[in-house]
């Protein structure tokens, strides 16, 4: 639960343009809403035993009735399958001892996991996204969460995977974090970046390389495009900035811009939350079994 809360707390401490950040609330949201919502969250997250659909439906009940609104479904639906992976690889009788085999444990046991997804998994999840009711959530001629699931949850997964980045980790065993968000991370603390600017260096790695799916569903792709665009210059900055510190004021006017036009990359910081987890997870699958 530590490890889980820690993440979501990461990142909303860190400057990400166009979020609810510690230096700037948005959206009609505060960074009270998230923290909150992680805190309730937590516990239903991490049941020892439980299904992903019951770790989701559990988090986004337990979270909405906490804050009333909307704070952490992408990120339930993205830590919910890393948590029951983790258990696993935890779990398994040839442990690993470092850190490159606790990751390869952790990628291990979440593709074993999302393969043993269910129908009951795709029920409570459906569920789970009513509640929660995400902006921007249209009409599905297959597998609409307005109707009882009818296949897994990663059959469902799998169809929304091209205009869902949420979706798409779970077609594609979480690639998009464990690949991209995990090496941001390495190459940021390569580089001596240290917290909060790590959470930021993984955000706009993010925003830079992919459309995000919460602006695209509701203000549609060409404008998530062009933010994608307009994130890859300044990430380019970034990069070749000694300290990142020293960007931030470039990255909150970029994040002064996104709000004056509305525009939230939900799923940027889900991605991101998500990323953080799963760090801190192959840690403790590491340290678990060094013990």
């Amino acid at each position: 639960m530590a490890a889980f809360e820690r993440s979501c707390r990461d990142e909303v401490e860190a400057l990400k343009p166009g979020n609810v950040h510690v230096h700037a609330d948005g959206h009609g949201m505060t960074v009270d809403h998230f923290l909150r919502s992680a805190a309730a969250a937590a516990p239903p997250l991490c049941v020892c035993g439980a299904s992903v659909g019951a770790r989701v439906l559990g988090a986004v009940r337990a979270s909405f009735s906490t804050v009333g609104l909307n704070a952490n479904l992408g990120i339930v639906l993205l830590c919910a399958p890393l948590a029951a992976a983790a258990e696993r690889a935890a779990m398994q009788h040839e442990a690993p001892a470092d850190r490159a085999s606790a990751a390869l444990a952790l990628r291990a046991a979440l593709a074993h996991t999302l393969a043993a997804l269910d129908v009951a998994d795709a029920q409570a999840a459906f569920e789970a996204i009513r509640i929660a009711s995400p902006g921007g959530l249209g009409a599905a001629s297959r597998h609409d969460v307005r109707e009882p699931a009818a296949a897994t949850l990663r059959e469902a997964m799998r169809e929304a995977a091209a205009r869902d980045m949420v979706a798409r980790q779970y077609a594609h065993d979480f690639e998009d974090v464990l690949a991209v968000g995990l090496r941001a991370l390495e190459a940021a603390r390569a580089a001596d970046v240290r917290a909060p600017w790590l959470a930021s260096v993984v955000h706009m790695t993010f925003l830079a390389r992919f459309d995000d799916s919460h602006v695209a569903r509701k203000f549609g792709p060409a404008r998530a495009a062009a933010l994608r665009e307009e994130a890859a210059a300044l990430q380019e900055a970034l990069q070749a900035c000694a300290r990142p510190a020293d960007f931030a004021g470039e990255l909150m006017a970029f994040d002064a811009r996104l709000k004056g036009r509305g525009l939230n990359p939900g799923t940027t910081a889900d991605l991101t939350v998500a990323s953080l987890f799963a760090d801190r997870l192959i840690d403790l699958i590491a340290r678990d079994n060094d013990d």
